[in-house]
């Protein structure tokens, strides 16, 4: 939708301008006039496109970077004693990115025209989470946006870490997975089939088991563009279909029913858990819908009914957070007993602080055993195609020169 920068006069005869979006000058002037207002200057803005626009082109989107970064700067500039308007306006001259660019632009016009500053990231869920908005809003309503800024980047830098880690582990496999495809292709495309037609070719008949490795060997040549086009369109549906509410709702719970990598989706689950719950309730927010915003963030589903199931059945109905803890089996013990200890105590966030940075050890520990897991099954599937293949060469020629 366009944007138009106007200026008016009001009924008393004062000046009044800004920014707005409408569908066109007509639309634009019936805006004003229901307002009382009338219009002295109309200018449409050009080169500011949208930020939400759903055409996102390359550095059009918002990234785990760009969030450090901005929750930083403004960390900064508030912890000094610059007003948020002003910093604003300095982060605006300062980044060029886009994207940035024109939500730095939003936020701005929504302060001028006295909205609160989390309206403007409420409306953009795909780059920012319910707890980054609660954060903001508890920060807004107690006068402490300094501190939840800091506390967000330091929240998003050890979420980018993680990332990294997770990453990180992942190279080796995909790797030597991308290697070991691209083997087997060159075996069923190129060594198979010439070795198929020197026996073909010599008049003599390879046993059954051959024949079969051979035959397969003949096809995928034979039809490898086909393949290699069905491969593709599959992954990119299957990504699309991960991108979806339903379909990523599958994929995960696919994935927390793979052996090993059961144990990585549970325990990245406790640790987000941890570190989310914490900063809520550090934020002033009450316990009920704190971890009602928490169970959004876990993507592992038993770990999130059993969050809804502490505040609804648990809390909601008299129960004490170590209680309602200590009913649902999902938890490992070492969570329900520090919290129910942290709780009579008084300390719950500081502890569950503790949590999330036992269990970022802990998840380094499982990436090492999924990783050690995975290698070795991909080295023996790989190590088994190729005996199987090396076997329907071998044996004929063992036949063969047996006849002789």
């Amino acid at each position: 939708m366009p944007k138009f920068h106007y200026i008016t006069s009001t009924e008393n005869g004062r000046i009044a301008e800004g920014d707005t979006e409408a569908r066109n000058t007509s639309d634009l002037l019936a805006k004003l006039a229901s307002q009382g207002l009338r219009p002295i200057s109309i200018k449409q803005l050009r080169g500011e496109k949208s930020f939400s626009s759903p055409r996102q082109f390359f550095g059009r989107s918002i990234t785990i970077n760009d969030k450090i970064f901005l929750t930083k700067y403004l960390s900064i500039m508030l912890s000094v004693g610059i007003d948020l308007f002003q910093a604003i306006n300095i982060l605006l001259a300062d980044f060029e990115k886009p994207s940035l660019r024109a939500l730095l632009t939003e936020i701005r016009d929504a302060l001028k025209r006295g909205q609160p500053l989390y309206s403007t990231f409420v409306k953009y869920p795909k780059y920012f989470s319910p707890v980054f908005v609660n954060l903001l809003k508890s920060g807004e309503a107690s006068g402490s946006l300094a501190k939840v800024f800091g506390d967000l980047n330091e929240n998003l830098t050890k979420e980018k870490i993680l990332r990294g880690k997770i990453q990180g582990a992942l190279v080796y496999p995909i790797l030597l997975l991308t290697l070991s495809v691209g083997i087997l292709i060159f075996l069923t495309t190129f060594a198979l089939p010439r070795l198929a037609e020197v026996f073909t070719g010599g008049g003599f008949e390879p046993p059954t088991f051959s024949r079969i490795v051979f035959g397969v060997g003949l096809f995928i040549n034979s039809h490898i563009w086909l393949l290699i086009t069905i491969f593709v369109a599959g992954g990119v549906g299957l990504f699309i279909f991960s991108r979806s509410l339903t379909g990523s709702r599958i994929l995960r719970m696919a994935m927390s029913r793979l052996p090993v990598i059961h144990q990585v989706v549970f325990q990245i689950a406790i640790q987000r858990m941890a570190s989310t719950l914490s900063s809520l309730l550090k934020a002033g927010m009450p316990i009920i819908e704190s971890l009602r915003i928490t169970s959004n963030t876990v993507s592992y589903p038993p770990v999130k009914e059993a969050l809804l199931r502490v505040s609804d059945t648990g809390i909601a109905k008299g129960l004490s957070l170590g209680e309602s803890f200590r009913r649902e089996s999902v938890f490992p013990f070492v969570v329900t007993n520090l919290v129910a200890i942290s709780e009579k105590a008084g300390h719950l966030d500081e502890i569950l602080d503790t949590l999330s940075e036992f269990y970022e050890g802990e998840i380094d520990s499982a990436l090492k055993t999924a990783v050690s897991f995975i290698e070795p099954v991909l080295l023996l599937g790989i190590g088994a195609v190729v005996a199987l293949i090396a076997l329907s060469i071998i044996v004929p020629v063992y036949q063969l020169v047996g006849q002789f």
